[in-house]
């Protein structure tokens, strides 16, 4: 993969660490800033489960920084797989949450998927 691809990779796993970090630990403190629409209350009863929904992306992450520590065709692959993942998760909750999620979550990994096909 060429380094642009490598550098993209690693800004989307980077990101999704930090998603992982508002999920699982700050929640109730910002989610009612970022999501307006959702009743107040909602945060607090939604805490466990925001709280695993973090912890996958922090899977989509070690998968992201895997792919960039593999190397040839095997670390492209699981690059391609990875980045496919975080693609659709994004588009998911794009149509059933907010459609900011598909600028925030799944065109920087639309890009960073183009860039390894090109290389």
């Amino acid at each position: 993969m060429t380094v642009v691809a490598e550098i993209l990779i690693g800004l989307v796993a980077v990101m999704h660490l930090g998603f992982l970090s508002f999920e699982m630990f700050a929640w109730q403190r910002f989610g009612p800033k970022l999501f307006r629409r959702f009743p107040p209350e909602l945060f607090r009863l939604t805490v466990p489960m925001m709280a695993n929904q973090g912890l996958y992306n922090g899977f989509l992450a070690a998968g992201l920084v895997w792919s960039l520590i593999a190397e040839g065709a095997f670390g492209r692959s699981l690059a391609i797989f990875f980045l496919s993942c975080v693609i659709v998760a994004g588009l998911f909750g794009a149509a059933t949450v907010s459609r900011r999620i598909a600028y925030v979550q799944a065109a920087p990994a639309a890009i960073a998927l183009l860039f390894v096909w090109l290389s």
